[in-house]
């Protein structure tokens, strides 16, 4: 490939450490790569109130795909400019068919205001149970009603009993084509976003507003909600610590998150 016109990474499993660090090899790489005027977008599941810990680590900021492409932030004024939302009615529909399919299921959302720091108690709603299996500082306890009685950005589904992708399954032969599902850990939790949207189509719209082409896009990942992604771009790039479905689409394999992966191929330019 030649040198890149943008450069997009996933975040957890890919750019972080197994400790969830950005190390410093991989901060100087990536400050080198902005120096020059080439863009380095962030292409996370996370929401934008996760985004600034890794933006404080990298030592830069700019342009993110947040929620598996549903919500577009700019990290560097911490302000939230497009969002794509799920209507309360499906929200509420898809919750009672998914609750049917896989019993012992809890239910979250995620809603965007107008940046990280803007009213975080009304970002992340989640019921009991899910607090309860996945501790959370982050989350608003509250009733079904109140997870469903809003658009939202995604639906989350945890089941401590499944793994993401047997839930995947079940839930896919139910929902169809009504919401994109992911997920981006195998640890029995998937992610429900508005019919269409993913990291490549978030992707896509930054580097058309940039001026980009699509050719000239090199991303990094390691998990499912990264596929799309790294099939539409110029140059995919999967970790050798990624899933297989990352591995199977990628043009290229690099070393592990631990390894320094993401840098290991940008220093080739950079």
């Amino acid at each position: 490939m030649r040198k890149p016109g943008l450069v997009a990474s996933d975040v957890d499993g890919t750019l972080l450490d197994p400790m969830e660090r950005v190390s410093p090899r991989t901060a100087r790489t990536v400050q080198r790569v902005v120096a020059s005027g080439t863009p380095f977008v962030l292409a996370t599941g996370r929401p934008p109130r996760w985004m600034p810990m890794v933006v404080d680590g990298l030592g830069v900021s700019g342009m993110a795909v947040c929620a598996n492409g549903a919500v577009l932030y700019d990290a560097s004024a911490d302000r939230v400019l497009h969002s794509h939302v799920i209507d309360p009615v499906l929200l509420h529909d898809v919750a009672r068919e998914l609750r049917h399919e896989l019993p012992g299921c809890a239910f979250a959302v995620e809603r965007t205001t107008d940046g990280a720091r803007d009213r975080p108690h009304e970002q992340f709603l989640a019921e009991a149970d899910f607090r309860r299996v996945w501790p959370n500082s982050d989350i608003h306890v509250a009733g079904a009603g109140e997870l469903t009685g809003k658009a939202a950005v995604k639906l989350l589904v945890l089941h401590e009993h499944m793994t993401s992708a047997e839930m995947a399954a079940a839930a896919g032969a139910v929902l169809g084509s009504q919401l994109q599902l992911t997920y981006s850990t195998t640890a029995g939790l998937i992610e429900l976003s508005a019919a269409g949207v993913d990291k490549a189509t978030g992707l896509a719209a930054v580097a058309e507003e940039l001026g980009v082409d699509q050719a000239d896009v090199i991303a990094f990942g390691d998990m499912p909600n990264d596929v799309p992604m790294l099939k539409w771009a110029g140059h995919g790039v999967a970790m050798r610590n990624a899933h297989p479905e990352a591995l199977a689409v990628a043009d290229e394999v690099t070393a592990t998150n631990a390894e320094d992966g993401v840098a290991h191929v940008l220093d080739r330019w950079w």
